[in-house]
């Protein structure tokens, strides 16, 4: 689930990076959604993440004990002067490792959330690739194209003679070693929380240089769920909103993965949270949970009956009776802040928080 906004489910479920949904048969092939959201983060503080190097905790990516030990010595200098010091060794989520003699000054992104990572630090003109998805911000989308997110053009890319390559869970492993037979240095993410995903950020600003616009951006981002903390802080157990998320026709999300802890942090109970990862609803179980607010993706339509999400969800037989349809708080979501594991996440938190308590969340 990219978020291209206006996309039908025809579009939408073949490059949505950040879905790892159960089975590969039937209604998997009718939806793969690959970089709103292969995958998306055991429940843990989004405001845990540290300014330093990341460790293999949370993305799975790390840095060597000279490059943490370099960072760390920078720190004292202040933010605004730190300084990557070359070389480096890191690690990617796969457990491979990249040396770097200085910042990679041609990288190609083959996923929309690691893209705006690139350019939220600032890395605009070291970018010379990205998905055929990317649509944000503006300047992406005027970048050379190198294929989708689950298996990008190879030789779109070798063109391009990247330094650094870098891609997102939805990547297979088996892509992934078939692009580093091609000597091409491919970094694969693999977010599953607020905190991979900041720690992802500063790592990347490690390897780029930018370990002061990376310190930054993770700032404002803790500034925005530490906002949203404050609002629901108060809420007693008995207040707080039975919430269920629909982000493609029939699927919603379970314990494991970012959306559900999107949902936690604003304070609403998933009613789905007793499940794991990526499911198929049960549209009973569904009314039987009866919850508060109904929260879906803007810009998603069934492949078969061309129906909008909104549609479907109030056409459903009996769902006439489950409460946030009655209060008629059924609310659609832009599916790029909702689903992407990059810069915006907590944008898409505090309009989550805002949806389920829009008299707390301004």
């Amino acid at each position: 689930m990219h978020g291209l906004p206006g996309l039908s489910f025809r579009c939408v479920k073949r490059f949505s990076p950040y879905f790892r949904l159960k089975g590969e048969d039937g209604i998997m092939k009718r939806y793969v959604w690959g970089l709103l959201l292969a995958a998306l983060l055991a429940v843990t503080s989004a405001c845990g993440a540290k300014n330093e190097a990341p460790s293999a905790s949370g993305t799975g990516a790390s840095a060597s004990p000279s490059s943490t030990a370099s960072a760390s010595a920078s720190a004292d200098a202040g933010a605004n002067d730190k300084h990557t010091e070359y070389p480096i060794t890191v690690t990617d989520a796969t457990g491979q490792s990249f040396t770097f003699d200085k910042a990679p000054e041609r990288i190609v992104s083959t996923s929309p959330a690691e893209t705006e990572m690139l350019f939220a630090l600032g890395l605009n003109d070291q970018v010379v690739g990205v998905s055929d998805y990317d649509n944000y911000p503006a300047e992406a989308t005027t970048k050379p194209k190198v294929g989708g997110v689950t298996k990008p053009n190879e030789e779109a890319i070798v063109g391009l003679t990247p330094e650094l390559v870098i891609t997102g869970i939805s990547m297979k492993e088996d892509v992934v070693a078939k692009f580093r037979e091609l000597k091409l240095s491919v970094y694969k993410t693999n977010a599953k929380t607020l905190d991979d995903v900041m720690n992802g950020i500063l790592q990347i600003g490690l390897i780029t240089d930018r370990q002061a616009q990376a310190e930054a951006l993770v700032d404002s981002m803790k500034a925005d769920v530490q906002k949203v903390k404050d609002a629901v802080g108060g809420l007693k157990p008995e207040e707080k909103k039975k919430v269920y998320v629909e982000f493609s026709p029939g699927w919603t999300v379970g314990k494991g993965e970012f959306m559900d802890e999107i949902i936690t942090l604003a304070g609403g109970e998933n009613v789905a949270g007793d499940t794991e990862g990526w499911n198929q609803i049960n549209e009973e179980t569904i009314v039987q949970r009866n919850p508060d607010v109904i929260l879906f993706t803007q810009g998603v339509k069934d492949d078969k009956s061309g129906k909008t999400l909104e549609e479907l969800i109030r056409g459903r037989s009996g769902w006439d009776q489950i409460q946030a349809i009655k209060d008629n708080r059924v609310i659609g979501l832009d599916q790029d802040l909702l689903s992407r594991p990059g810069p915006r996440l907590t944008q898409g938190l505090l309009a989550v928080a805002k949806a389920i308590y829009p008299d707390l969340v301004s």
